[in-house]
């Protein structure tokens, strides 16, 4: 955390549904399955606009969705628990 931010940031601040970490979400392709835990995911995008002056900019200094947010659709349902693996299946053909 940065001395200036005016936030705690521990996860879930920025209402992220999962946090990750050892695996490079921002690079996969949009089509791509991932099993988390239970569930199964596409990814659908990677990066979104920011708007002028979010909370993460405001918080860190610059935004991070644009490169780094990375958002899905869930295709099977299931249970996701603290420390399931994420494994990368196959993009959608």
């Amino acid at each position: 955390m940065r001395a200036s931010c005016p936030i705690p940031l521990d996860p879930g601040v920025f209402a992220e549904n999962i946090n990750t970490e050892g695996i490079d979400l921002k690079h996969l392709p949009v089509g791509t399955h991932l099993r988390i835990g239970e569930t199964e995911v596409e990814v659908t995008q990677i990066g979104k606009e920011c708007h002028s002056d979010c909370a993460i900019k405001q918080a860190v200094g610059r935004c991070v969705m644009p490169t780094e947010g990375i958002f899905a659709v869930v295709v099977r349902e299931g249970v996701v628990r603290p420390g399931d693996e994420i494994e990368i299946l196959e993009a959608e053909a």
